[in-house]
């Protein structure tokens, strides 16, 4: 499926509703592949925005969903942590969610994804078994799985998986890690992963984290990749979902930086440094999703009374870098560029011989 793309361009699923129908149909019918993201929907909405994106393109698309987690948590921290958001509620006027665990109706959206036929499925926050992913292969799914580490991406090919996503510590959003932990090697840089890959997998990489600019692009097909993904240089497309605020904050001079942190969610994400992250990260619990539900309802009335310092502002290292135009447009430009750095650097080779 990877080799088949005409531009070998992908857009990141995001979840929350950042990746509409409308901006995966558009980097699909423009040669790139499109993603859905399925986490946080019911499986009913998922199939809702499958037949969505079938009525806008008869382009190949992927749908992301996640991979529930079995790891114990501290309720004990989880209780003193929401203890501390009660302010942040009393600001916000809102009522904190409960922290519960959830699969995020797991089974179900994997009947809907066989029963679809998707082209293309990939997993976060784990590898599904073996017996899952041959029943998605059987049903013409290409299978692929998000991974961190070489240890996970051993773990994968054992299952069966088609091709990993190779996600670089640069990557906005969630940190795929297979465990909420920290491991020894969850702050490898793309290209340094996707260098240690490929040494014990071979299957197709795609690769994630920090791409921004058709430059980029030609650096990690250079560097093996089949593939570049990119979210957020997606996030300001018209076709995007991102909230309006989310979208102003990438363009914001006051924010500077980005940080992976756990005060959202309790799973690592890197986003836009605000208020929140600053005073809550060094506090938050390795508890997901429970952290996630109880912050839930206070991000989502921090974007809508237009206050960015309590909202997740998922951003990826090179954040400065996106621009606002259609997304179409943009897959091509990063072609564009990609090809002109590819020929760039043939010249200096020839020159350099």
């Amino acid at each position: 499926m990877l080799h088949s793309l005409s531009i070998p361009i992908i857009q990141a699923p995001m979840a929350g509703g950042v990746s509409t129908p409308r901006l995966a149909s558009a980097v699909s019918s423009a040669g790139g592949l499109g993603f859905l993201a399925g986490g946080y929907k019911t499986a009913d909405a998922m199939r809702e925005e499958i037949m969505a994106i079938r009525k806008m393109t008869d382009a190949p698309f992927g749908v992301n969903i996640f991979v529930p987690s079995g790891e114990e948590v501290d309720f004990e921290a989880v209780s003193r942590y929401r203890e501390l958001l009660e302010v942040e509620a009393r600001r916000l006027g809102v009522k904190l969610g409960e922290p519960k665990a959830d699969d995020d109706d797991w089974n179900a959206k994997i009947e809907v994804l066989l029963e679809q036929r998707v082209p293309v499925v990939s997993f976060t926050f784990g590898c599904p078994s073996p017996e899952i992913i041959a029943e998605l292969k059987d049903c013409g799914s290409c299978v692929v799985v998000t991974v961190t580490t070489p240890q996970e991406a051993i773990m994968a090919k054992q299952a069966g998986a088609d091709a990993l996503c190779v996600q670089g510590h640069e990557a906005g959003g969630h940190r795929a890690t297979f465990h909420n932990h920290t491991s020894a090697h969850e702050d490898l840089s793309l290209l340094v992963l996707l260098r240690l890959v490929s040494e014990v997998v071979d299957l197709p990489l795609i690769a994630a984290g920090g791409i921004m600019h058709g430059r980029d692009v030609a650096a990690v097909l250079t560097a093996g990749a089949s593939a570049a993904q990119l979210g957020t240089a997606f996030l300001r497309c018209p076709e995007s979902g991102a909230h309006p605020v989310h979208k102003a904050a990438l363009i914001d001079p006051s924010f500077k930086s980005t940080a992976v942190t756990r005060a959202f969610t309790g799973r690592p994400a890197r986003g836009l440094v605000n208020r929140f992250l600053n005073e809550y990260d060094a506090v938050a619990p390795a508890a997901y999703p429970h952290v996630h539900h109880i912050t839930k309802d206070l991000r989502k009335a921090s974007g809508e009374s237009g206050d960015p310092s309590s909202m997740s502002l998922w951003a990826g290292q090179g954040y400065q870098l996106s621009k606002e135009m259609p997304a179409a447009e943009l897959v091509h430009l990063l072609m564009e560029q990609a090809r002109q750095a590819l020929e760039d650097v043939t010249r200096k080779l020839r020159v350099q011989i």
